[in-house]
């Protein structure tokens, strides 16, 4: 019952956010001007083509990240499992660069969607690879493996900034810093598209997740097949990460964050804790996001400073916590 009561709280903070931030900024929007859908006032216009857009825009960014988090930390057993600490959204911004500064040009649809999920994948497949060197599956080979990759796919993209123009370097790192900026509906409905498919593929995965949380040989008996799930889980994480890197940067921490919130909240269950982190972490992002273009209005600060000024000091706490409970 508790958790329940948890949950309907989670929806009512998520919906709260959603409806609430589009009207925080500069400029003053009145109620009147949600009346004009025609765009004929400057508060409609900032409304519907800016704000509205932006929030929805950083909720489904925020899910996605969340969900892969979820998905991660449970199938390595490890809190520190993220998309970030994996290499995988390193692979991403690699990709997302070298769309940036040799093929921006290319008028193919979704071409920065598929430059980040080609380096997503590529990051993945370097994960699992290595953990093949060695015979059997090792998680916690794994998750230094996805450090390394991690190390691997940064210093190529500071190589990309070194040989480009000033432009280009300059666009690869305001774009590093995380950034949503978007106008317009295409880009949330993108979001949703993709987003909605990878987070119902770790739906379906959720019973699985809960076996494999506890242990292999407990999912193996029970029927999983856990080459399969695996790669499915880092298909659909690829595609999240992908579209979230290729148009909002690698915005870091959020991932980790919100599931481990959730997890306190709603407890160790994949069905509702994957619905739970979807909410919150929309939700914090899409606050996050306000607060970073209100702090010092009408500037305004990338949204990765502010997940990353947050998620430091709970990283830390987190390692410490973990290194407590032997899960390191």
């Amino acid at each position: 019952m508790r958790k329940k009561v948890i949950f309907i709280l989670i929806c009512i903070f998520a919906l709260a956010v959603i409806v609430i931030s589009p009207f925080i900024g500069s400029t003053r929007i009145p109620l009147s001007s949600l009346r004009d859908i025609n765009l004929t006032s400057v508060e409609s216009q900032i409304f519907y083509s800016l704000r509205l857009p932006r929030v929805l825009t950083a909720f489904l960014a925020g899910a996605a990240l969340s969900c892969c988090g979820v998905a991660l930390q449970a199938m390595f057993r490890n809190p520190l499992a993220t998309p970030f600490t994996l290499g995988i959204s390193s692979g991403a911004a690699f990709g997302a660069a070298m769309y940036v500064i040799f093929a921006a040009s290319l008028r193919i649809p979704f071409a920065g969607i598929i430059f980040s999920f080609i380096g997503s994948l590529a990051a993945v497949l370097l994960v699992y690879g290595f953990t093949k060197v060695k015979k059997g599956f090792s998680v916690g080979t794994m998750l230094l493996a996805g450090v390394a990759v991690n190390f691997f796919f940064s210093s190529l993209i500071l190589f990309l900034q070194y040989v480009s123009d000033f432009t280009q370097s300059f666009r690869v790192i305001r774009w590093l810093m995380g950034s949503i900026d978007v106008s317009g509906f295409q880009t949330p409905l993108v979001f949703l598209l993709f987003t909605a498919a990878g987070i119902a593929i770790i739906a379906l995965q959720s019973l699985n997740l809960n076996l494999m949380s506890i242990s292999d040989e407990i999912a193996i008996s029970r029927g999983v097949n856990l080459s399969r799930s695996r790669k499915i889980i880092f298909f659909a994480t690829s595609i999240m990460v992908a579209v979230v890197v290729a148009y909002c940067g690698p915005i870091g921490f959020v991932g980790l964050m919100a599931p481990h919130i959730c997890r306190l909240l709603v407890g160790f269950d994949n069905k509702i804790l994957t619905a739970a982190s979807v909410l919150f972490g929309g939700a914090f992002l899409a606050l996050c996001d306000t607060f970073a273009r209100t702090l010092i209005a009408p500037a305004e600060i990338p949204v990765g400073v502010i997940t990353s000024m947050l998620g430091g000091p709970f990283f830390v706490w987190l390692l410490l916590r973990s290194s407590r409970s032997n899960n390191l």
